[in-house]
């Protein structure tokens, strides 16, 4: 299936699209590690009225570890349609060990990885800069949409 999919109630119908890459398609070189590890850009729509903000995870669930590994947390972005601009929100970390975003790098010979990139509208702040799980721990609560788009990549 190649298009986004959104989780909640049907009639939040809120979407997260990219100018840079296609749903189910090959994330361009420039954003994988060996290519500069550019973040890719990020659209939403249908942002729910009284969204207090935005947060972006992005997650490869192929990685060979227990839970995957986690490219991307951004938090603090404008609960707004539109372009999701990286520059204005807050970093968190990611698994290799930094802030912000950290491009593909599976292991040579380990097959397609998939980058499922949600967008998830919020009814409080996020506070700090907490890791994925701590984010969908302590927020499940405030989360009243959420999107994804899913590209992939392979070594």
């Amino acid at each position: 299936m190649r298009e986004n999919r959104t989780m909640f109630s049907d009639s939040l119908a809120m979407h997260v699209t990219s100018p840079d890459f296609h749903a189910e398609d090959r994330l361009p070189e420039v954003f994988s590690a060996s290519g500069g590890s550019r973040a890719p850009r990020l659209e939403v729509e249908g942002v729910p009225v009284g969204s207090v903000e935005l947060a972006v995870i992005a997650h490869d669930p192929d990685a060979p570890r227990p839970l995957g590994f986690t490219h991307w947390t951004l938090y603090g972005i404008p609960a707004r349609d539109g372009a999701i601009d990286p520059d204005v929100g807050r970093p968190g970390p990611n698994d290799a060990g930094g802030l912000g975003w950290t491009g593909p790098n599976p292991p040579a010979g380990h097959g397609l990885h998939h980058y499922f990139v949600f967008a998830f509208a919020l009814s409080r702040s996020v506070e700090g800069e907490p890791t994925r799980d701590e984010f969908l721990h302590g927020y499940a609560d405030a989360i009243v949409a959420v999107s994804r788009i899913v590209g992939t990549y392979s070594a």
